[in-house]
């Protein structure tokens, strides 16, 4: 039976997805190598994944005496096992450093700055409070206080909730831009009308995960001395964003605002704070790479991957100082008239004989958007949209560390590298 042509072949005998024949072992013949050994020699294709070795554009085809080695020698005995052609040390080096430098910039933004977010929310909305700890000093003050009161998981309350926002806006903006012809990533040339309805975009997927973040917000703010273990679970965020949706479950207070009063402050600020932050990120790798004195080396790592993590933790600090003032007016709408007992953010009282921390319920009333506005004017001043900002300057400080600390460890692995 004749077989069928291959779409692509090389020396290794890749074959196309779409042939019957992918994936199957079969002979290959080599124009170099011995008679006895070009009827025992067979190769089984692997997937096309990272690190496979299929060829790639502009990559070399290996020959039968670099994959057998000289003489027969220690590349027989390798196989698989043995360093790829295509890939040399160094890159894959650089691959696992990428890796590594995410995700140490991934778990800093999501995990360990999490106690800042706890607090700044808690700063926000306590409206009592006659610190508005504007300063890391007397934001790191309270946190021991409260830890020292609640024990650790008072500041990483709620932080399964928030990856359970993170997913639902996610899902929420794939679901919309397969559906709308509106654009999930703009292209390097962009028109106008292509810039709108990206923005547009992320307007609509705030909207949609609004429910879940008023949700959220309020698990991590609320006390854990009024929380009930027993009756909170991982899927709470989900259930009371539904029920808020629907008007159902426990009941809430009339200054409940409803859900339509805060559609355009969540819309807002999520268009402002990414706009402002995309362009600030886009200017700093313009900047970065207009001073550069040499050409930057895309196989050092350190020139791949930082620019632009460093470019984006600048994008993130700018933006969110920057609707710092609409963040906190939409925390207080979304969390007025729910019911929630916060901590006291100004410091720990003893009460009775044991020692607890002073707990305050959130009874806000106002009317609307613009009312919060003016009334966090009139009476906490200009400084009052700033409740908490000591927090927002030490997860960024602490997001910052921790980069360059990995900057560092990785130029030294890179100088031991080249010295050995």
């Amino acid at each position: 039976m004749a077989s069928r042509r291959p779409d692509s072949f090389d020396g290794l005998g890749y074959r196309g997805r779409d042939d019957p024949l992918y994936g199957a072992s079969y002979p290959v013949r080599s124009a170099g190598a011995p008679a006895e050994l070009q009827h025992h020699h067979w190769v089984t294709t692997p997937p096309d994944i990272p690190g496979s070795r299929n060829l790639h554009p502009g990559e070399r085809t290996p020959q039968y005496d670099e994959l057998l080695g000289e003489h027969g020698g220690p590349g027989v005995a390798a196989g698989w096992d043995a360093p790829q052609p295509g890939v040399p040390p160094a890159e894959q080096l650089n691959r696992f450093a990428g890796f590594g430098i995410g995700l140490v910039s991934l778990f800093t933004e999501n995990v360990l700055a999490h106690p800042c977010i706890v607090l700044r929310r808690q700063c926000q909305v306590n409206y009592h409070a006659r610190c508005y700890h504007l300063t890391p000093f007397s934001a790191v003050t309270i946190m021991y206080s409260i830890t020292k009161a609640q024990g650790l998981k008072a500041l990483w309350k709620g932080m399964g909730s928030t990856f359970i926002v993170h997913g639902i806006t996610l899902g929420a903006e794939g679901i919309i831009s397969e559906f709308t012809p509106l654009p999930r990533e703009l292209p390097h040339r962009w028109s106008w009308k292509q810039l709108a309805g990206h923005l547009l975009l992320k307007g609509l997927t705030a909207v949609v995960a609004l429910p879940f973040y008023c949700a959220s917000l309020i698990e991590t703010v609320q006390s854990e001395i009024v929380r009930d273990e027993a009756s909170s679970g991982l899927l709470d965020c989900v259930r009371e964003g539904l029920a808020r949706v629907l008007g159902v479950g426990a009941p809430h207070s009339r200054r409940l605002l409803p859900l339509s009063c805060l559609l355009l402050p969540a819309a807002l600020h999520a268009i402002l704070r990414y706009a402002i932050a995309a362009s600030v990120q886009r200017v700093a790798l313009w900047l970065h790479q207009r001073g550069r004195k040499q050409r930057t080396d895309p196989s050092n790592p350190l020139d791949a991957y930082f620019p632009e993590l460093a470019a984006a933790w600048a994008g993130s600090l700018v933006a969110d100082v920057i609707v710092f003032p609409l963040e906190t007016a939409l925390h207080r709408l979304s969390l007025q008239g729910t019911r929630t007992i916060i901590d006291a953010t100004d410091g720990v009282v003893a009460t009775g004989n044991g020692g607890s921390p002073l707990v305050l319920p959130v009874n806000t009333q106002y009317d609307g958007f613009s009312d919060c506005l003016h009334a966090i004017r009139r009476k906490e001043g200009g400084a009052g949209f700033y409740r908490g900002f000591g927090a927002l300057v030490a997860q960024y400080a602490l997001h910052g560390a921790l980069l360059a600390a990995a900057r560092t460890l990785l130029r030294l692995l890179l100088l031991d590298r080249k010295h050995s």
